[in-house]
């Protein structure tokens, strides 16, 4: 993490997304602008929670960890996106991991500043209600997906979301085919079943599997397999 002391981008950024009017005069000085490297952690899961973060640019990866060290992917996040609202609503630790995918800018401010000025500030308490609400929202959504389409639908949309950033239009990463049980258990459905899914998509020439990893090779086709159902 690195703090970046640019005021004009940090006012830049309020105005690209809008959310100027969220934050009162009380609040606007203790606002700060954050970078992060890809492959950095933002905030680990049951760590304490004290600052409230909003992602501008770039992309986050949210997951959980079990207590046998599993991982499980849960969601991706991009632009205009809240880490840590239920934290400071219900005052705990932090749920999951979250992980920058790329480059990632995010204003933050400690959760003390916002009781001690935005407690009953009706602005910012209507911004994370629509923030919540939003997320359950997806949450339904991204539940849907999983019952009515079918596995290759699934899997283009997860390996777009994982590999491809549509923010800076370059392909930043790879699946590493040690994580596959876990996508199994993302996009529902069985790890054989999975491989026969992956083995025909390299047969196709959509990707590439090798040296313990995944790429895509036809974005396109996946973007057309996937017809813009993203896992957001």
């Amino acid at each position: 993490m690195k703090a970046l002391n640019d005021p004009v981008q940090l006012q830049h950024y309020l105005q690209l997304h809008r959310i100027e009017s969220i934050f009162n005069e009380g609040i606007q000085p203790y606002l700060s602008l954050y970078s992060y490297d890809r492959g950095e952690t933002i905030c680990a899961q049951s760590e304490p929670s004290h600052r409230l973060y909003v992602l501008v640019k770039g992309k986050l990866k949210i997951y959980t960890t079990s207590a046998e060290g599993k991982t499980l992917i849960l969601s991706f996040k991009t632009p205009l996106e809240v880490i840590g609202d239920i934290e400071y609503v219900q005052n705990i630790n932090t749920i999951n991991t979250v992980e920058a995918v790329s480059p990632v800018h995010m204003i933050g401010v400690p959760y003390s500043i916002l009781r001690q000025y935005a407690g009953d500030y009706a602005p910012f308490l209507q911004f994370l209600l629509d923030i919540i609400t939003r997320k359950f929202h997806k949450k339904s959504n991204s539940s849907n997906f999983n019952l009515m389409y079918p596995v290759e639908v699934r899997l283009a949309s997860y390996l777009l979301s994982v590999i491809y950033d549509e923010q800076d239009g370059a392909q930043n990463g790879r699946l590493s085919t040690s994580n596959l049980t876990d996508v199994a258990n993302l996009i529902g459905t069985s790890y054989r079943h999975l491989n026969r899914v992956i083995h025909q998509f390299r047969i196709d020439g959509l990707i590439n599997r090798s040296k313990g990893f995944i790429v895509i090779t036809h974005k396109e086709a996946l973007e057309a397999l996937a017809n813009r159902n993203i896992y957001e």
